[in-house]
């Protein structure tokens, strides 16, 4: 779930994303950090970090049997939205233990729930947590689609509640 909060320590800021956190995360994936991730900043980009949460997705969606995010039948997934909450910085050399999850799944699409850890020596710092909805999508009518029976039964062994908030 997708709140806004008042960062009390600002108080003539706007409001700030906050993601809540699923309880569980039946897939996990470690993704290296490339230098070309990097931005002027000398840490991971906001553009470089949806990169990276795609290659989790597609390794998930592997894992659950997807070749890709469009099937042979001409059915695949679409992104309609995206949230990400930044909480560490992130740099190059920096190994990620993402963490994969399906936080809601509904008629036409689902939401994946994303969380990132850097491994550093013998401790897990969580730096992002991220959001996307994804839609089932005809990519041959170009059309949005019922989420077919198939998918679901496949797609409740990875489908965690929402239940704190982070």
């Amino acid at each position: 779930m997708l709140q806004y909060q008042k960062i009390l320590l600002f108080p003539n800021t706007m409001p700030r994303i906050s993601l809540s956190v699923p309880s569980s995360f039946p897939f996990q994936c470690i993704i290296p950090v490339r230098i070309t991730d990097l931005n002027y900043g000398g840490h991971v980009g906001n553009d470089a970090l949806f990169s990276l949460i795609h290659e989790a997705r597609i390794r998930f969606l592997r894992q659950a049997g997807f070749e890709s995010e469009i099937n042979p039948e001409g059915f695949g997934f679409i992104m309609a939205d995206a949230a990400v909450q930044f909480k560490k910085e992130i740099f190059y050399g920096d190994e990620l233990l993402v963490s994969v999850c399906i936080s809601e799944m509904e008629k036409y699409g689902f939401d994946l729930f994303y969380k990132l850890d850097i491994k550093r020596e013998s401790e897990e710092i969580t730096a992002a947590l991220a959001k996307t909805g994804m839609v089932c999508f005809d990519y041959t009518q170009r059309k949005i689609i019922k989420l077919p029976d198939q998918l679901v039964k496949v797609f409740n062994a990875y489908l965690s509640p929402v239940h704190t908030k982070s």
